[in-house]
């Protein structure tokens, strides 16, 4: 498979496109005024122990205190032999382990969300180019996606032979380290040994709340965690960071320094490979199938559903086959739409009902496939009793649209706006309200141009019924900066 990745560098924010086959496969955005804090490690305090949620409040230096829950507490659990009571439980409460104005360091392991502060736990993990370093933990694992046991069991050897006796901490192999050599993996030792002896020092001179460790930058990142032996080349826009990148590259992974190359194009990287595009396509609710049926996508806080239907998707044989292929077609889509968008949370998915068992099976066997290629963990669930799909998938940073967008100020985020039919028969309640209130010599509306509109028209029998049962005049005037639904009464 052909991938590329392009990124695209601004002072503003760096845009990173994954390609496969000249299709935009995923798109990570961060801005430089809010990069993501997912990895990094502070020095904090604690605001604020809640006994009744078995949580705290830890001040780390942002707008919002971050939440941190008794399970995420490494070092209480490692004292309980990794678990404590039936089912990995803490046995003992937070209010035992924690007090107020207390230090304590942590690492973010999920991004502030809509209202929610960050999620921190004190277990800390620091990612390298082959491996995870765990300091507090001494097991050494190895990446679920590395399926072959025999694999696993060298590789765990291996890194064994490699990690000195005196290390306390433990690491995880990650699966781009199925290629490496032996001298590799040490490099990637020593390094992240280092790295935390740094953070170490640091903590013990910090006054919290301090940053102790900033993970990466995205470009950064999309060079240690992304490429492997499939991409064929990263293309940066700027100069200044393609050399960053080379610098990076020569120093941890000498094997990808040249795939690098740096775009000096006159046209925008994005548009020569028609990324800006996708982007408007991946804010859309509506999404087209190339067979001629499409998706429907509606994200709320709480959980994201997908409707298929099959629009202007005829078949050529029968009812069952023409649902059967536009619902194969679907799971391709809607899997490649949950990493573009970067959906999260939990998500349920309204194929178009079928009659046989067999097609079921295939649609959901095609839906895991298309799933496999994601970098994210997930689960996914067959069809319950209501024909649904219901999956999770890890959310650890904001959606895309949650990135680009912002609720609509005109209809406060519903999609939906009140007819102005509706809007007149408001203004006429609240005239009728206002008149029983207060003795005015004249009521004048000011309402937007259609419902102005509306009521010099079809409702203009309404209005001169109400004036004469308040025995006053009602006037009208239009104001262009109101939208559809506002409107003031104004007593002359």
């Amino acid at each position: 498979m052909n991938e590329e990745i392009l990124i695209n560098v601004t002072p503003q924010e760096t845009r990173v496109a994954v390609m496969q086959n000249g299709v935009v496969q995923e798109l990570l955005v961060e801005r430089s005024a809010s990069r993501g804090l997912v990895g990094n490690i502070y020095r904090g305090r604690v605001a604020r122990v809640l006994p009744g949620m078995q949580s705290a409040f830890v001040e780390i230096g942002l707008d919002r205190a971050a939440f941190l829950h008794v399970a995420d507490i490494w070092e209480h659990r490692s004292k309980d032999g990794n678990g404590g009571g039936p089912g990995g439980a803490p046995t003992k409460p937070i209010e035992k382990i924690l007090a107020e104005g207390q230090p304590i360091t942590v690492q973010v392991v999920k991004d502030p969300i809509g209202t929610k502060g960050a999620r921190l736990s004190t277990q800390v993990s620091i990612a390298g180019r082959m491996l995870v370093h765990l300091p507090q933990d001494p097991h050494i694992g190895v990446s679920q996606r590395i399926g072959d046991e025999a694999e696993r069991i060298a590789l765990r050897e291996r890194l064994q032979r490699i990690v000195p006796e005196e290390e306390k901490g433990g690491f995880i192999v990650r699966t781009i380290a199925e290629t490496a050599c032996d001298a590799e993996l040490a490099a990637d030792v020593e390094y992240l040994r280092h790295l935390w002896r740094d953070i170490r020092q640091r903590a013990l001179s910090a006054p919290a709340p301090a940053p102790l460790y900033q993970d990466l930058s995205l470009a950064q990142r999309v060079l240690r965690d992304m490429v492997h032996g499939e991409t064929a080349r990263l293309v940066v826009d700027s100069r200044e960071n393609f050399q960053k990148l080379a610098q990076f590259a020569e120093a941890y992974m000498p094997q990808v320094r040249g795939r690098l190359e740096h775009y000096t194009g006159e046209r925008p990287l994005f548009d020569l490979y028609n990324v800006e595009a996708e982007i408007e396509k991946a804010l859309a609710r509506r999404v087209e199938l190339k067979s001629g049926g499409y998706l429907i996508i509606d994200q709320t806080e709480a959980m994201t559903t997908v409707d298929v239907n099959t629009g202007g998707f005829v078949g050529t044989r029968s009812l069952d086959d023409t649902i059967f292929k536009t619902n194969l077609e679907a799971a391709q889509a809607i899997a490649r739409q949950l990493r573009l968008r970067n959906l999260g949370g939990i998500i349920v998915i309204d194929f178009i009902d079928m009659d046989t068992e067999e097609h079921r099976a295939a649609v959901l066997e095609e839906f895991r496939k298309a799933l496999a290629r994601d970098r994210t963990r997930m689960t996914v669930n067959g069809f319950t009793q209501l024909g649904l799909v219901e999956m999770t998938r890890k959310r650890t940073r904001e959606s895309l649209a949650h990135v680009l967008c912002e609720p609509c100020p005109v209809c406060a985020g519903r999609g939906e706006l009140k007819t102005a039919q509706t809007v007149c028969y408001e203004i006429l309640r609240e005239i009728l309200r206002e008149a029983r209130a207060f003795n005015a010599r004249e009521f004048r509306v000011v309402a937007a141009q259609a419902v102005v509109d509306l009521f010099l028209d079809e409702e203009s029998g309404s209005v001169a019924m109400l004036s004469d049962f308040i025995g006053k005049p009602i006037s009208m005037h239009v104001e262009t900066s109101y939208t559809q639904e506002q409107f003031d009464i104004v007593l002359m």
